[in-house]
């Protein structure tokens, strides 16, 4: 049973898909210009070799999703209340105004390619970079939020994937089809309407 409480959906199917869909946008939309997005485009041009940097990305991304998704399903099973609903929610328009912040790709990290083959670097790389990101710290709330450790870290990878696979295929000019400027201001838009639903959920406004 607890088993099965971990690593299935924990409602109906409109829950299973808000929680993979929600996850999945948020994410895909917040990495576009985000620094692992940048670290992408700097090991594909760097290599030239598309198949081990994505998978790479992927399973860094799972391994490091997993771990912000449980993270956030146990934060939220031991801290339930009201309260703990208004900070979730806190979070996610805190992570509104983060998202309008630029990142940018730490040379070191593009840099230190190319000592153990390109899709251990990338694993190693993605997972450090990624440690205390955006999309990282929102996969946390989102796991809070959805109590779904495998529908969040599966989303949240999802959405990785999405923005990072046509970096890695197309390079900078991935990041030119749309300014980033207001890819980042979609992103900021998308958290605030889940920090905005969040306190309306905590207010009893949604009930």
């Amino acid at each position: 049973m607890g088993y099965r409480r971990y690593w299935h959906a924990p409602g109906p199917r409109t829950v299973f898909m808000e929680s993979l869909l929600v996850s999945t946008l948020v994410v895909a939309i917040a990495e576009i210009g985000d620094k692992t997005q940048l670290l992408a485009i700097i090991l594909a041009t760097r290599f030239k070799k598309p198949i081990p940097i994505i998978m790479g990305i992927l399973v860094a991304t799972l391994a490091n999703h997993a771990l912000a998704a449980t993270a956030g399903y146990w934060v939220a099973d031991f801290l339930s209340g009201a309260w703990f609903r208004w900070a979730i929610a806190v979070s996610f328009i805190a992570m509104a105004a983060w998202a309008l912040i630029p990142d940018k790709a730490d040379d070191e990290e593009g840099d230190a390619a190319g000592r153990y083959g390109v899709f251990l670097t990338t694993t190693i790389a993605f997972f450090l970079v990624e440690m205390g990101d955006k999309t990282q710290i929102a996969t946390v709330a989102l796991g809070a939020k959805f109590q779904s450790i495998a529908l969040v870290a599966a989303g949240t990878t999802l959405g990785m994937m999405l923005a990072n696979v046509p970096a890695v295929y197309l390079g900078e000019a991935a990041t030119k089809v749309v300014p980033l400027k207001y890819v980042r201001i979609g992103a900021a838009v998308i958290f605030l309407a889940l920090g905005v639903w969040g306190i309306a959920e905590a207010s009893g406004l949604l009930k």
